[in-house]
């Protein structure tokens, strides 16, 4: 099934402006599925067969002259010099949208697109659904253990496969496809095992060395590697918030796995059940909601401007968002109920940011209002995004 996703209008746009328009994301985010919807009589080629792949490397002019009226081309990184052929060909005939590329790693394909189509194409981004993309589903997860576990991959939710069989091959997948095609790794067990160990870390502040030496390499090899996690957007970085006139702030940034369903699969939670008792559920809660936010910004259009924040006497806040220039502090708790010091951090960080909205996303049912702040359900987070 094909749900509406939230993209869509801005691909649309894109596409009347710009002859080449990028669709990049994950594999298995829904990109295919989004440019075929929009564009339905375009013709479609993906360079993922080995024939095809090879037609567009060895003869670029040939393939762009098959496909001159326009196509959607699919995995457009497996090709890298095509880009400069597209340059070419675009400045002979700038129609607006004739080519839409998607791909799915990050790792060198917008240095690509800027080096050869600057100024002549959109670069967009699309991530799996949000959780208001995910009711559009038939039968979408009802509760928030659920929606958890199972992550927001479009392809569990339209053909209803078990999250962790579909996580486990698409992890599987990745390591051996996406990873050896840009890292010389002898030991693909080792990666693996540094990943189920991010994982671990998620909602907290990164520490190369620690994060390297319990995975048994080196500080600069647990940085390259956690950079491929970020190209491959398997996870986010949260940078600290900090303003050079205000008191200094510690700046080790915070990591976030992307996808909670991910998450799960790497710490062996095999059941929404064994999550309601991990020592971890508040920490994917907090990624969870940090990933709702992030699909939000960039799904429509937006640079990510989401931060942690922790001053180095201690007072810390799980995330400070940026929006139209303005800044809204959010505590994230899983815990159904809400309790008087779940607000506690928002109320000292209001009183050295007055002019900071805050609020507090929980894991329960019921929205309460405190001291002029918010906290709202875990499925009602939009309310407190927009409220002003």
């Amino acid at each position: 099934m094909t749900i509406p996703r939230n993209l869509a209008t801005l691909l649309q746009t894109a596409a009347r402006h710009y002859p080449v328009v990028l669709v990049t994301g994950p594999r298995q985010s829904g990109k295919t599925t989004l440019c075929q919807t929009i564009f339905p009589d375009r013709p479609y080629v993906t360079l993922e067969p080995l024939d095809r792949r090879e037609a567009a490397i060895t003869d670029p002019r040939g393939f762009i002259e098959e496909f001159r009226a326009g196509a959607i081309i699919d995995e457009v990184q497996q090709a890298p010099a095509l880009t400069s052929y597209l340059q070419e060909e675009v400045d002979r005939d700038a129609t607006p949208g004739r080519f839409i590329l998607t791909g799915s790693q990050q790792f060198a394909l917008t240095d690509q697109v800027a080096q050869s189509l600057a100024g002549r194409c959109a670069v967009l981004t699309l991530l799996p659904p949000g959780l208001d993309e995910l009711q559009r589903f038939p039968a979408p997860p009802a509760d928030l253990l659920t929606t958890l576990w199972m992550g927001a991959y479009p392809r569990i939710h339209d053909r209803n496969i078990p999250p962790d069989r579909w996580l486990a091959d698409y992890f599987a997948t990745y390591v051996q496809r996406d990873v050896r095609s840009v890292l010389n790794i002898g030991d693909l067990m080792v990666f693996t095992d540094f990943v189920r160990l991010a994982a671990g870390r998620t909602a907290q502040e990164i520490n190369l060395s620690t994060l390297g030496g319990d995975a048994g390499v080196s500080h600069n090899t647990a940085r390259q590697w956690l950079s491929v996690l970020e190209a491959a957007f398997l996870v986010q970085r949260l940078p600290a918030w900090h303003n050079n006139q205000r008191k200094q702030i510690v700046k080790a940034p915070k990591l976030h796995f992307i996808d909670s369903g991910l998450a799960c699969y790497l710490l062996d939670i095999r059941t929404p059940e064994q999550l309601r008792h991990h020592p971890l559920r508040g920490a994917i809660f907090e990624s969870w909601v940090a990933a709702e936010i992030l699909k939000r910004q960039v799904h429509a259009g937006h640079q990510a401007r989401l931060f942690h924040y922790r001053e180095s006497r201690g007072l810390e806040v799980d995330l400070l968002v940026e929006e139209a220039g303005r800044r809204l502090a959010i505590e994230a708790k899983s815990g159904a109920t809400v309790v008087g010091e779940f607000f506690a951090s928002l109320e000292k960080l209001r009183v050295s940011m007055p002019d900071i909205r805050a609020g507090i996303v929980h894991g329960g049912a019921a929205a309460v209002r405190k001291n002029g702040m918010l906290a709202v359900p875990w499925n009602q987070m939009q309310r407190l995004l927009e409220e002003t």
